[in-house]
C-alpha cells in the first residue's frame, strides 16, 4: 500500500492518476463516504419526491464534471440495493442502457475487474469502461466503488469510445429495518468534447430517470432472485466465486490523457431522444 496522502483526505487515492493500480483501503473509503456526505461546492439541479441530484464542474476548460444523486428507497433494506448493485444478471434485466456487462478477474476477496459498454443518448457514440471495482460493509451501510484501469485482453474497440472512471460509486446507508438512503458519485472523464445539451440532461432527466429504474429493480429483486440461484451471492461469499484471479501487476491506470478525444460538441439532440423528454413510465416486463 501507499504511505500517507499528501494531498490529504478530500482527495481519494483514486480519484488522482496514481502511478499503479491499488486497491482501495479503509482510508479511501472513508473519503469516498465523506465526499458523498459533503454539501459544500455542489449545485442542486434536481430535487422531487425523496430525490436529488447536484453538480460540481470539476475543470471549466473540459466536459469533466462531478454528479451526485440522494434517493430515498422506502420499503428496500440497505442489504437488498448492496446485492441489486452487486448482482450483474439481474442489472442486464433492469439496466436499460447496458450494452454489455461481465466480470473479468478477481483482485481480493472484496475487489474485482469488470467490463461496461453502455448506450448514450443518440446521436452521440456509445462508450464503455473497464474498472477495478472494491465493496466493503461498514456496519448497516454499504459501499461499492471504481476506478478506470487497463487490462491487456480488453482494450479499446473501434465501435465505442473508451470513458475513464476517474472514481465512481454508491454509498448505501441503512435508515431502518426496511429503509435505507442511496448515494452515487461520479467523476467521469467521458472522453470527448460533449455538447451543453447531453450535460444539462444528464443531471435534469437521465439520472434521475435512472434512480428510480434503479428502485423499482431494488423492489422487484427478492422475488426475482428466488427464481435465479438465491443463494448465489459471491460479492457476499467469495468462496463462491468463479472467476480467475488477476494480480495487480497485469494491470495499469487508465489515464484519460492516453485516449483519444471524440469531438461531439457540436451534435444536436436528435429527434427521438427530444420525444423521450418527459418522465414516462419504463417498461419493466423485463423484471418478471
Amino acid at each position: 500500500m501507499e504511505s500517507s496522502d499528501p494531498d490529504g483526505p478530500q482527495a481519494p487515492r483514486p480519484a488522482l492518476g496514481r502511478d499503479s493500480v491499488q486497491v482501495p483501503d479503509d482510508h479511501d473509503f472513508q473519503n469516498f463516504r465523506a465526499e458523498c456526505e459533503a454539501e459544500a461546492g455542489w449545485n442542486l439541479t434536481y430535487s422531487k419526491g425523496g430525490l436529488g441530484v447536484w453538480v460540481q464542474a470539476v475543470e471549466l476548460d473540459r466536459p469533466l464534471h462531478k454528479i451526485k444523486c440522494r434517493m430515498e428507497c422506502r420499503d428496500v433494506p440497505a442489504e437488498t440495493v448492496y446485492d441489486v448493485l452487486h448482482d450483474i444478471e439481474y442489472r442486464k434485466k433492469w439496466d436499460s442502457n447496458v450494452i454489455e456487462t461481465f466480470d473479468i478477474a478477481r483482485l481480493t476477496v472484496n475487489a474485482d475487474v469488470g467490463y461496461y459498454s453502455w448506450r448514450c443518448p443518440k446521436p452521440l457514440k456509445n462508450r464503455d469502461v473497464i474498472t477495478l471495482r472494491s465493496w466493503l460493509p461498514m456496519g448497516a451501510d454499504y459501499i461499492i466503488m471504481n476506478y478506470s484501469v487497463k487490462h491487456p485482453k480488453y482494450p479499446p474497440r473501434k465501435d465505442l469510445v473508451r470513458a475513464v472512471s476517474i472514481q465512481t460509486g454508491y454509498l448505501i446507508q441503512s435508515t431502518g429495518p426496511k429503509n435505507s438512503v442511496i448515494t452515487y458519485l461520479a467523476q467521469v472523464d467521458p472522453k470527448g468534447s460533449l455538447p451543453k445539451w447531453v450535460v444539462n440532461k444528464s443531471s435534469q432527466f437521465l439520472a434521475p430517470k435512472a434512480m428510480k429504474k434503479m428502485y423499482k429493480a431494488c423492489m422487484k429483486y427478492p422475488e426475482w432472485k428466488q427464481k435465479h440461484q438465491p443463494h448465489f451471492k459471491p460479492w457476499l461469499h467469495p468462496e463462491q466465486s468463479p472467476l480467475p484471479s488477476v494480480a495487480l501487476s497485469e494491470l495499469s491506470v487508465q489515464h484519460a490523457d492516453s485516449l483519444e478525444n471524440i469531438d461531439e460538441s457540436t451534435v444536436a439532440e436528435s429527434r427521438d431522444e427530444r420525444g423521450a423528454g418527459g418522465e414516462g413510465s419504463d417498461d419493466d416486463s423485463s423484471l418478471n
